[in-house]
């Protein structure tokens, strides 16, 4: 059962929520069977009230196992396209059967394939399902104010280090979360390379509505990588 944006943001405000996703390239990921119902289950007990994964497997299995609300999204590289992640209406159709609560879209500026603006594809999308409930992963700003004119619910820093334009730093963007919370009248979600727990408390007192961790909580690999990385320095 879908819950509302109005239950989802009471239930996420000043929290955690918690990113499972494995991709097919990925140590956790299993053909067979996902294994991020079992991550995302972890993450319930430790208070998690939402969790953001990609795939539609993932979608289904992580709602029919937790009962929690889901920020879905898909990763595709589509050719002509410099976003990736839902790229295109097909990937908003299947969120869209699998009962995705949020969807999670590519709200930059960057290239798209078939010749529309990211304005032009958000208008589609909500001419298509008003009822929608879009959160724009952004890199700027500019891309963060944009994207609220275009009406969408949510606004995360996902992308910040990760479009040519954006800049490149080794932690989070404290200073864009910062930015958008004054300035936008939309809740901020602070995501991207936040690994450790004052780095995500210092997100909420920035003003974020809630914070996304992944790769610090549910990526075993990235995890253990940034022990050998530290001890080899």
């Amino acid at each position: 059962m879908k819950k509302s944006l109005a239950e989802i943001l009471e239930a996420t405000k000043g929290s955690i929520i918690v990113s499972c996703q494995a991709l097919p390239n990925e140590p956790l990921y299993c053909e067979e069977m996902s294994l991020m119902p079992f991550m995302a289950k972890a993450a319930k007990e430790a208070g998690s009230k939402c969790i953001r994964t990609s795939s539609i497997r993932d979608v289904i299995e992580i709602k029919k196992a937790t009962g929690l609300p889901v920020i879905g999204l898909v990763k595709r590289v589509v050719e002509g396209y410099a976003s990736y992640i839902t790229p295109t209406m097909q990937e908003v159709d299947d969120l869209v059967k699998a009962d995705s609560d949020i969807i999670a879209l590519d709200c930059t500026n960057r290239v798209r394939g078939d010749g529309t603006t990211i304005n032009e594809f958000i208008a589609q999308i909500k001419a298509k399902y008003p009822d929608i409930v879009l959160m724009a992963d952004i890199s700027t700003f500019e891309e963060g104010v944009n994207a609220q004119e275009c009406g969408v619910d949510i606004v995360g820093t996902t992308l910040s280090g990760y479009t040519d334009y954006s800049p490149k730093i080794d932690g989070p963007d404290f200073a864009l979360v910062e930015r958008l919370a004054k300035e936008l009248k939309i809740p901020v979600i602070a995501e991207g390379k936040v690994h450790y727990p004052d780095q995500a408390k210092k997100m909420l007192e920035l003003g974020a509505h809630a914070v996304v961790v992944g790769g610090a909580i549910t990526r075993p690999l990235e995890i253990a990588q940034r022990f050998y990385k530290a001890i080899e320095q």
